[in-house]
Order: C-alpha cells, then sequence, then structure tokens
C-alpha cells in the first residue's frame, strides 16, 4: 500500500493542497474569510445554485430513462444483446468534450435540428440535461441491470402466487434488493453530473457554469487563485460527501443479497408487453446514443463541395489553424495514444497494488483505514482536475521532481483518473479469492511473488485486462488536467478538438467534427475489445463496472 498511498501524495494531495493554500493564504497568514467572501458573492451563488439542480433533475432523468434498460438487459435474451450492452456503454469511455461535440452537432448551429426545423439549443439547459443522460445512461443500466439479472426471479414470482399483484411483489421484493444498487447508480450519475466540465463548457456558452467550468474561468482566464481556490473547497466537501455515502451503500450490496447465476434469469422475451417494452428501449438507444454520435459522424464529412473526406485530409496539414497548432492536428492522435499507454501503466501498477491492499479484509483500526484509503482512492474522479493540471505546474517544478516540461507529465494526471476504475473492477476478484490457497501455496514454501504469480494472477488476469481497458479509455479522454499541462507542440484529442471549436470557421468546425469521430472510433474498438474479454462473473459489488 505504501507506493499506491506515495503516488497520491505527491501527485494528487500535493499539488491540490498547494494550490488552495495559495488561494487562502495572504503573505504569510491564512485568510479563512475568503470562503464566506466568496460564497457570498452573488455570480458564485447562480454557479453553485446550477450545479446544484442540474445535477439533481440530470440523475432523475437518467435515472427515469434508464431503469427500463436496466431490466430489459438483465430479464431478456435476444439476438445482439452484447453487441447492443458494447453500444450503450460508448458514451460513457468517450471524452466529454467529445459527448459535447456530438450534441453541438445535433442541436447547435448548424446542426440537425437547426437544418431541419430551424431550432437551435446548444445553449439552452435542456441541451446540458440530455448531454448528460446519454453520458451516464450506461452507469444505470449495466450497475443496476448488473444485480438485477443475479436477483432470484421465485422469490417475486412466490409473491404473486401468495395473492400480490405484479407491481406489488416488484415493490416489495425486487424493488428493496435493488435500492441499494439503484442509490449507488445514483450517487454515481450525481457525482459525474455535479463535477461536468466539457459538456457544460462546450453546450452551456456563457449563461451556464458549473463549479468545474467556473474554475477552469477563475484559473485560465481570470488568475483568480482566491475563488477557484474556495470553489475548489467547496467542491471537494460536495464529492467527499457523495463519496461516503457510496461506499456505504457499496457496503450494504456486499452483505445482504444471496444472487443466483445471471444466465438462470435471462428468457426471450413472451406476449405483446414484453416485446414492446424491449421495442421501447432499442428506441430510447437508437434516438439517444445513436443518433448523436450518427450526426457527428455525418458532420465530419459534410464538406462545401458535398460529402467527402476533406476535413480528414486537412487534419494532416496547418490550414486554417490560424497560430493554434504548432504541429498538424493529426498528430494529437499519435500522441494521445502514447500518453494513454503509459497512464494505462502507471494506473495498473498503482491500482492494482491498491486493490491487492484493499482486499485484505480487516476489523477495528485495520478496516477503517483501508476503508478511509478506499475513499481516497475515488477522490480524483470527482476533486477538480483543472485544480489537478493546474497544481502540476506550481508544484512540479523544482527538484527531484522537476517534471513541468517533462512528457511524463500528461501520463501522471491521466493516471489519476484510470486508477479508480482498476480498483474498482480488480478488488471484487480478488476478494473472490480463496485466502486457503494462498496459504497452502506459503506452507509449501512458495514466496510472496510467486503466491502471487501463480494463484492471483491467474484467477484475475481477465480482470487485469479489463481494468486496462478502461484505464486506457478513460487516460484518452481525460480534458481538465491535460488542458493545463500538454505541451502546445504536443497536443491530445480533447485538447485539439477543444482548441478547434474555439475558433471560427466551417474548416475549424469540420476538423473538430473529423478528430472527435476518430476518438469515438478509437474508444468504440477498446470497448468492444473489453466485451470479448470480459470476464462473466460479475459481483452485486461492481455491478458491471
Amino acid at each position: 500500500m505504501l507506493l499506491p498511498a506515495a503516488f497520491f501524495a505527491v501527485f494528487f494531495a500535493y499539488p491540490v493542497a498547494a494550490i488552495t493554500g495559495r488561494g487562502l493564504r495572504d503573505g504569510g497568514a491564512w485568510r479563512f474569510d475568503r470562503i464566506t467572501e466568496v460564497l457570498g458573492r452573488d455570480d458564485i451563488a447562480g454557479v453553485l445554485w446550477f450545479t446544484t439542480w442540474q445535477a439533481v433533475v440530470s440523475t432523475l432523468l437518467t435515472l427515469a430513462v434508464a431503469l427500463p434498460g436496466a431490466y430489459v438487459m438483465a430479464r431478456y435474451e435476444f439476438p445482439g444483446k452484447r453487441l447492443l450492452r458494447a453500444v450503450v456503454t460508448v458514451p460513457f469511455v468517450l471524452p466529454t468534450v467529445v459527448v459535447g461535440t456530438a450534441f453541438l452537432a445535433l442541436v447547435g448551429r448548424g446542426g440537425l435540428l437547426d437544418e431541419l426545423w430551424g431550432v437551435r439549443l446548444d445553449t439552452t439547459v435542456w441541451a446540458i440535461l440530455v448531454a448528460h443522460v446519454f453520458f451516464n445512461y450506461a452507469v444505470v443500466v449495466r450497475t443496476v441491470g448488473g444485480l438485477w439479472a443475479q436477483l432470484d426471479p421465485r422469490q417475486e414470482e412466490a409473491a404473486r402466487v401468495l395473492g400480490a399483484g405484479r407491481f406489488t411483489a416488484w415493490r416489495t421484493v425486487t424493488l428493496p434488493a435493488l435500492a441499494p444498487s439503484v442509490a449507488a447508480a445514483a450517487l454515481m450519475v450525481f457525482l459525474f453530473t455535479f463535477t461536468s466540465f466539457g459538456i457544460v463548457q462546450i453546450l452551456g456558452g456563457p449563461g451556464f457554469a458549473t463549479l468545474e467550468v467556473e474554475v477552469y474561468r477563475q484559473t485560465a482566464q481570470l488568475l483568480d487563485l482566491r475563488t477557484a481556490a474556495v470553489l475548489t473547497l467547496v467542491q471537494f466537501a460536495a464529492v467527499g460527501a457523495v463519496l461516503a455515502v457510496h461506499a456505504r451503500t457499496v457496503r450494504r450490496r456486499e452483505s445482504a443479497l444471496a444472487l443466483v447465476d445471471p444466465g438462470q434469469t435471462a428468457h426471450r422475451p413472451r406476449g405483446p408487453r414484453q416485446w414492446a417494452l424491449l421495442g421501447a428501449v432499442l428506441t430510447t438507444v437508437a434516438l439517444l446514443v445513436l443518433l448523436p454520435l450518427g450526426v457527428l459522424v455525418e458532420r465530419s464529412i459534410d464538406t462545401p463541395r458535398g460529402y467527402g473526406l476533406d476535413y480528414y485530409r486537412a487534419l494532416g496539414t496547418l490550414e486554417g489553424s490560424g497560430g493554434a497548432f504548432l504541429v498538424p492536428p493529426l498528430h494529437a492522435v499519435g500522441n494521445s495514444l502514447r500518453y494513454a499507454l503509459a497512464a494505462t501503466a502507471i494506473a495498473v501498477v498503482v491500482g492494482g497494488l491498491a486493490a491487492a491492499a484493499l482486499a485484505r479484509r480487516g476489523g477495528g483500526r485495520t478496516g477503517r483505514l483501508l476503508r478511509g484509503f478506499d475513499a481516497l482512492l475515488m477522490l480524483p474522479l470527482g476533486v477538480s482536475a483543472v485544480t489537478v493540471g493546474f497544481g502540476f505546474l506550481i508544484t512540479l517544478d523544482e527538484p527531484p521532481l522537476d517534471l513541468r516540461t517533462s512528457w511524463i507529465l500528461v501520463p501522471l494526471a491521466q493516471a489519476l483518473v484510470g486508477v479508480p476504475f482498476v480498483v474498482r473492477t480488480m478488488l471484487p476478484v480478488l476478494r473472490a479469492v480463496d485466502d486457503r490457497l494462498r496459504e497452502a501455496a506459503a506452507v509449501l514454501g512458495a514466496s510472496p511473488v510467486r503466491v502471487w504469480r501463480e494463484i492471483d494472477l491467474p484467477l484475475v488476469r481477465r480482470a487485469l485486462l479489463i481494468a486496462a481497458g478502461f484505464a486506457f479509455a478513460v487516460s484518452l479522454g481525460e480534458f481538465g488536467a491535460t488542458v493545463f499541462i500538454a505541451r502546445p507542440d504536443q497536443p491530445t484529442l480533447p485538447v485539439a478538438v477543444a482548441r478547434l471549436l474555439g475558433r471560427p470557421g466551417e474548416l475549424n468546425y469540420g476538423q473538430a467534427m473529423a478528430l472527435s469521430t476518430i476518438l469515438m472510433v478509437v474508444c468504440a474498438v477498446a470497448l468492444l475489445l473489453l466485451e470479448r474479454i470480459r470476464t462473466r462473473t460479475t459481483t452485486a459489488t461492481t455491478g458491471e463496472f
């Protein structure tokens, strides 16, 4: 546990503490009165209110839209189910910049709705809310659906035999069993929408800003570290509270349920009602997931001369960049792949060691220490990535950690986001390994390294590959920290997309669509590969994630 703890101390806690400390100190004195001063401003109060209510509404909308999909994935067996599972997960692994770009192509100026009916929604809250549902649909479908598939349907059938109606049986038997899973999924959706950056940055315009967007504006545009530090602390406190509640729901899921093999609970739809539900879910996926992605691809080939690959060819030149790039935008593809591979290696090593440490169950002080460390590993998902990136610049600039001009700085920031996915994927599998196997190997003289190689590694190999795949996908799309620390001559794909969208002109817009399509394809291929190696045994602890 020493290496993961040191990694987070140096590359997460230290930069975040340093940047917030600069904002709250005046000379050598702490100025905590700045917190009430900043929070008392009308503009900041508006940001806090919008951040909170849009996260609540986004969460409720996502649950309403995705729960029928979770039921269909859990209880129905039909051709193409595996492909559908992969399709609904594509938005979750896409960078938020690409999600914003896809909806910009659908509802923005010159988008599909604008062309067909003259309707533009790119600077309205509805565009943000629907984009959040698009992004988080898979969180509910796969987390709740993963548990729903393992609930024994005979319990609900028994209630109906005893006279309960269909809804009463579901409300009294199935819903209480699903409640912890639904709560955990809702908390994760709330966390992702509360800290939303790329989607709001692109779709919100000047009228809408979350805490994360406001931290970026105060830091990068106004250089107001005082306000940014206070907002970072507010977001940190909110995220910590959400993660504490999430950890409690996870522990309930670990101990309260008796589960069955998911293969025993799914069946082909029977009767008009079940076929209608399947059709409704497929229609929802087509409109919510496939339509924005399809429009994104269509806009990438819709040139002034008709459909063609002109925008893709322009990515290999500096044509129309106006000084925004020192290298052709296409170079961002190679940069992103190299950075993501390095970040994945770091995340797998750090996250694998952390998961191995957390897999040792303990009570009392040891158990509390492990739970606290587990919560610490999740914090990078909610703490402002903008703060982390800017903190890197002001802390990692002196020996022995003078990394400000080093290429490794970007993978380190990306690995912070990848580690939680590695831990969440590997931890349930490691906890399922029978300790008696390790003890027997040790009694026979095997060293700890050989015990890991001969006992643990064969059992967790598939989970390790899945963890690496998720780490690669999220590293590929990291934007909040990378936008600060990526060198001008080595931009990543999300940074390049944001630069292109920030400049006027049809060529820049088309190139942004083309780069976003490339990034979408790379993420989708990685996800399809994950589906092929996905372990067949899932647990209620993590659902499908």
